[in-house]
C-alpha cells in the first residue's frame, strides 16, 4: 500500500501532516468536532490491512469497500447513512496513440473525513489537493470541498479528450472522402473510443444532480452549490458532444460503406464494359477470320501439285474459283454485318 498522501484539515488551513494512518486517526479524534475540520486522506492500491483498518476507524459499509478493492466499477454514487460512496472515471486523451485511456477513483464522504483510493497512478489527484490548499475559503467548506474539487477536475480533464476526439473525426471525415482504403479500421477503433468515453462521462450527469441533492441537504454553503450546477453544466455540454460524435460516426460508417459499394458498383461496371468490348473485338477478329478463311482453303486445295485433279484442264476453272472466293466472302461479311459483328 502507499499512502500518497494524509492531512488534517482545519478552517481550510492544513492542520496535521500525518506519516500513517493510525497518525491520522490520533491527531482527527484528538481535536474538536467541527464542520470545517477533517481528514483527507489518499490511498494507492491498498492492501487489505490498510482496508480494513479504515473500514473499522471510520465504520465503512463492507459493499462500498468491496467495490472500492475490486475496482472496474461504473461511475456512480450511494449513500450508506451519513457515508456517501462515490466512484469516477476520469479520461485523458493519449495524442500519440490517438486513444483515450479512462481510470477509475474511488471516494468516501463522512461527517469528518474524505478517503480517495486508486489503483493506478494516473490520474494523480495531487493537483486537486494543491488547489484546494490555496484557497482556503473554499477548503474551509468541509469534506464537500474536497468532493466539488474532485468533480470539477474530472469534468475539466473532459474537454480536452473531446477535442481529440474531434479532431479524429475531422481526420476520419476527410479520409473518407478522400478514398482511404484503411478508413473503415479507424472509424470502428474511433467509435469504441467514443462509447467508452461516453460510459465514463454520461453517468456524470445523473451523479451530479445526486450530489446536488445532498449538498442541499448538508445545507452547505450556496457559493459551492453554485459551483457544482456549473461543473453540472460543463458536463452536460462535454456529454451532449460526444453524443453528436457518436451519432456522426454512425452516419460516416454509413456513408463510408456506400461510397465503399459504390466504387465497387463503378469497378464492376468498368470490367463488364471492357468484358463487352473485349467481346466486339472478338466478334471483328472472328468475323474477319471467318472471311478470309473461304478464299484461304480455296486456293490451299488448288495450290496443290496433284496431277489429276477436277477443272485443271477446264478453261473457266480459274475464273470459278475466284468468283468463289468473292462470293463466300461477301457472303459471309453481309451475314456478319447484318448481326453487327462488323
Amino acid at each position: 500500500m502507499v499512502m500518497v498522501d494524509s492531512a488534517i484539515y482545519a478552517s481550510g488551513l492544513r492542520e496535521h501532516d500525518c506519516d500513517t494512518l493510525a497518525a491520522t486517526y490520533r491527531h482527527l479524534r484528538s481535536g474538536p468536532s467541527r464542520p470545517d475540520r477533517f481528514s483527507w486522506i489518499g490511498l494507492l492500491r491498498p492492501d487489505e490491512e490498510e482496508v480494513a483498518s479504515i473500514t473499522e476507524e471510520f465504520e465503512l459499509h463492507p459493499l462500498a469497500v468491496e467495490d472500492a478493492v475490486v475496482a472496474h466499477q461504473r461511475p456512480k454514487v450511494e449513500h450508506y447513512d451519513d457515508i456517501l460512496f462515490m466512484v469516477l472515471r476520469p479520461a485523458r486523451y493519449l495524442d500519440e496513440q490517438e486513444d483515450v485511456e479512462i481510470g477509475e477513483i474511488h471516494v468516501f464522504v463522512g461527517p469528518d473525513f474524505v478517503i480517495t483510493v486508486r489503483h493506478a497512478e494516473k490520474p494523480d489527484l495531487a493537483p486537486v489537493r494543491q488547489r484546494l490548499e490555496q484557497d482556503p475559503a473554499l477548503l474551509g467548506h468541509g469534506p464537500e470541498s474536497v468532493l466539488y474539487a474532485l468533480l470539477d477536475r474530472v469534468v475539466d480533464d473532459l474537454v480536452p479528450v473531446e477535442r481529440g476526439l474531434q479532431n479524429d473525426l475531422d481526420e476520419i471525415e476527410s479520409e473518407v472522402f478522400g478514398g482511404e482504403p484503411a478508413v473503415s479500421a479507424r472509424i470502428y477503433r474511433l467509435s469504441r473510443e467514443v462509447i467508452e468515453f461516453q460510459r465514463a462521462s454520461r453517468p456524470l450527469l445523473e451523479l451530479l444532480d445526486t450530489l446536488e441533492t445532498h449538498f442541499t441537504r448538508r445545507e452547505v454553503d450556496v457559493e459551492l452549490l453554485r459551483n457544482l450546477r456549473d461543473v453540472r453544466d460543463h458536463a452536460s455540454d462535454v456529454v451532449e458532444r460526444v453524443e453528436s460524435h457518436r451519432q456522426l460516426l454512425s452516419g460516416i460508417l454509413t456513408v463510408n460503406a456506400s461510397l465503399h459499394a459504390q466504387r465497387q458498383n463503378e469497378q464492376a461496371a468498368r470490367l463488364t464494359e471492357t468484358s463487352l468490348t473485349q467481346n466486339e473485338d472478338m466478334k471483328r477478329i472472328s468475323s474477319w477470320a471467318a472471311i478470309l478463311f473461304t478464299p484461304t482453303v480455296v486456293g490451299t486445295v488448288y495450290g496443290m501439285n496433284f496431277t489429276r485433279m477436277p477443272e485443271l484442264d477446264w478453261a473457266f476453272g480459274y475464273p470459278m474459283a475466284l468468283g468463289l472466293m468473292v462470293i463466300v466472302a461477301v457472303a459471309l461479311y453481309v451475314v456478319f454485318r447484318r448481326r453487327g459483328w462488323l
